[in-house]
Formats: C-alpha cells, sequence, structure tokens
C-alpha cells in the first residue's frame, strides 16, 4: 500500500506549500505528490495532475489530500472524485477533515460522500426527466427537426439531375447538404411514398 498525495490551487500565484508540507507530515514521499494549477470549474478528472494520479494509483493505495476540497471545485466534483477513487480500490484520507479509512469515524465519512454522490446524480436524473416531461407538455419537439417535403423533393430532383450527369451519389448528395446515408434514406423514404396508394 502506498500514500498519494493530491495537492491543488486555482492559480500561479497561489502557493500549495502549506499542503505539500502537510502532505509530507502524513508520510507521503515527495515524488508521490501529484499537483494541478486549475482555474475555472475544470472537473477533477479533467486535470492533468488528478489523470496522472488515477493513471499511478492502484488498488490498495491512499489518496492524500490536505482537505476533501482539494479534490474538486464543487461537492459534486468531489462527490465524483471520491467514487472514481474507491471504484479502482483507492482509500481517500483527508488530512484537515479526518475522512480515511483508519478510523470508524473516517469510514462513515468515506461512506457518507459516496451515498451523497448517488443521491446527487439520481437528483440529477429526476431534474432532467421533469423538464423533458414539462417541456414536451409544453409542445416542445425532441429529435431531428421535421423537414420541409418540398425542399426535400427538390434536392432529391438536384441528386437525380446531378446523377444522370455522372456524379457519384456522394458528390450528387454532399451538392445538396446530405451526407451519401441521408441521400439513400430520402430516397427510400420517396420510394415507400409514391408506392402507396
Amino acid at each position: 500500500m502506498r500514500l498519494l498525495g493530491y495537492t491543488r490551487v486555482s492559480t500561479a500565484a497561489q502557493d500549495a506549500q502549506l499542503q505539500v508540507d502537510s502532505l509530507l507530515s502524513a508520510g507521503v514521499q515527495k515524488r508521490d505528490i501529484f499537483s494541478d494549477v486549475t482555474p475555472g470549474s475544470r472537473s477533477a478528472v479533467d486535470r492533468p495532475g488528478m489523470k496522472n494520479l488515477l493513471g499511478y494509483a492502484e488498488s490498495g493505495d491512499t489518496v492524500v489530500v490536505w482537505r476533501v476540497d482539494r479534490l474538486g471545485r464543487s461537492l459534486i466534483d468531489v462527490l465524483n472524485t471520491v467514487n472514481v477513487l474507491r471504484g479502482t480500490g483507492v482509500e481517500l484520507r483527508s488530512i484537515s477533515d479526518g475522512i480515511g479509512p483508519a478510523t470508524t469515524t473516517g469510514m462513515l465519512m468515506l461512506n457518507m460522500l459516496a451515498t451523497l454522490a448517488e443521491y446527487e446524480r439520481e437528483l440529477i436524473t429526476e431534474r432532467v426527466n421533469a423538464g423533458i416531461a414539462a417541456a414536451r407538455s409544453n409542445g416542445t419537439r425532441f429529435g431531428r427537426p421535421v423537414a420541409d417535403p418540398s425542399v426535400i423533393a427538390g434536392k432529391l430532383e438536384i441528386v437525380r439531375q446531378e446523377r444522370a450527369k455522372g456524379r457519384t451519389a456522394e458528390d450528387a448528395a454532399r451538392l445538396v447538404g446530405w451526407s451519401r446515408a441521408t441521400l439513400y434514406r430520402h430516397q427510400q423514404a420517396q420510394a415507400k411514398n409514391s408506392a402507396q396508394p
């Protein structure tokens, strides 16, 4: 089992030395400290230092942070990062917050974070589904917009003329702003419609 450290500051003007000193005091080797300087709302798993840490960490390792908020810019980001770590068998220890696998309270806090992350994901799903249902009830249509049949017919006629001149289906389709697959789909729909009584 290895202790791996992680530090994060928002700007290069900020100093991570307090975090580094705390990690060293907790037993993390300097070579095992991963760092990020990330302004904005970039999620933890998209940061270079965190990516390197996740690629380096193995099941049984413990990631040590000065405070749990160093893992993310928002609660959901922190919770998602905790879940990513725990999902790969990596434990988390937060020095200032008393979160970690070594004590019953620390384990309780880790489990609470994991439960909160799951709860937050379910709330987001519920809100998205409720928003979609409300939009549908107000007449919003989802998916590809309905095309004007006369426009499609006009484009099919242009394609027919260009094909008669020797152009390939792909080139003719591109002339009217379609892919070859879209052309074939419209040709099949037209053939189906003209075959119906």
